[in-house]
């Protein structure tokens, strides 16, 4: 059994400001996709350049952003919110709606496709092996923050966690199971899949269809949010409640894309 090890939330200080852990995952997660994405961008099947890389990471991260606070807002922390609506700028303290944040970039990317004259659909199944670096990060942050600590384990399990700040019971480390499943499995799963040519809309089918899956899973490994509790069922928690559409959206992107089999353009295409 292990010890939670107690990581200072606060990474280092310059004078009166402090930079926190959580805020530097979160950049070393925009720092990994930016580059993954300029290596992408090189692929003669792909239309697309560095400098218009650098925009959807300037767009991805607003989106993120706002909609992973907006998100947390509306789907987990709306009584805090009430109570507090400056807290909705708290982003050094956890907080983010995976979900939330989604719907954010589908927003940003919505309106960088049609300012940049894309189609949507080829800008997500561009930008969808790219997410897992930053989800990955971002349950790393979770983890030395100490926060979505897992659910009772049995004492047996060797990595079963004590969270002194929690309490004494050794419980799982969901945090790193999702940093597991939802940063590196999923990155390499999309590495794989987007490694050749693929149908519009299937890359970012199978994003869906396993980032859902593997949120739904892990779920059941962390435990749910105190003031929400299970919201149906009594064992379904909002974050499985949330990733079920996901999965059926994804689900559904996916025939749609086995059966239209339309490819996006390549650059050399384009230059014709």
């Amino acid at each position: 059994m292990l010890t939670y090890p107690e990581i200072d939330s606060v990474a280092f200080s310059v004078g009166s400001l402090k930079v926190h852990w959580y805020g530097l995952m979160y950049l070393f997660g925009f720092v990994g996709a930016w580059v993954y994405g300029v290596v992408r961008s090189r692929r003669d099947d792909l239309d697309w350049t560095r400098r218009q890389v650098e925009d959807i990471i300037f767009y991805a991260a607003l989106g993120v952003i706002l909609g992973g606070r907006l998100g947390y807002t509306l789907f987990y922390g709306w009584d805090v919110f009430i109570d507090n609506p400056v807290s909705i700028f708290y982003i050094w303290k956890g907080g983010m709606s995976f979900h939330g944040g989604m719907l954010g970039v589908f927003l940003a990317m919505l309106i960088y496709a049609r300012l940049h004259n894309k189609r949507f659909f080829d800008v997500t199944d561009f930008i969808a092996p790219w997410v897992p670096l930053g989800l990955g990060a971002g349950r790393i942050g979770n983890f030395i923050n100490g926060e979505l600590v897992g659910r009772v384990a049995d004492p047996n399990l060797p990595w079963a966690m004590v969270f002194p700040h929690i309490d004494q019971q050794p419980r799982h480390p969901s945090q790193l199971y999702q940093a597991f499943t939802e940063g590196l499995l999923l990155f390499l799963i999309l590495w794989w899949y987007s490694s050749k040519p693929r149908p519009r809309m299937a890359v970012s089918g199978v994003f869906m269809i396993s980032y859902g899956c593997f949120r739904f899973t892990t779920e059941f490994f962390r435990t749910p949010d105190a003031h929400l509790g299970f919201v149906a069922f009594d064992w379904l928690t909002m974050g499985q409640l949330l990733s079920l559409p996901m999965i059926v959206v994804g689900v559904l992107l996916y025939w749609l894309a086995m059966r239209s089999k339309t490819v996006g353009p390549s650059a050399k295409e384009s230059q014709k």
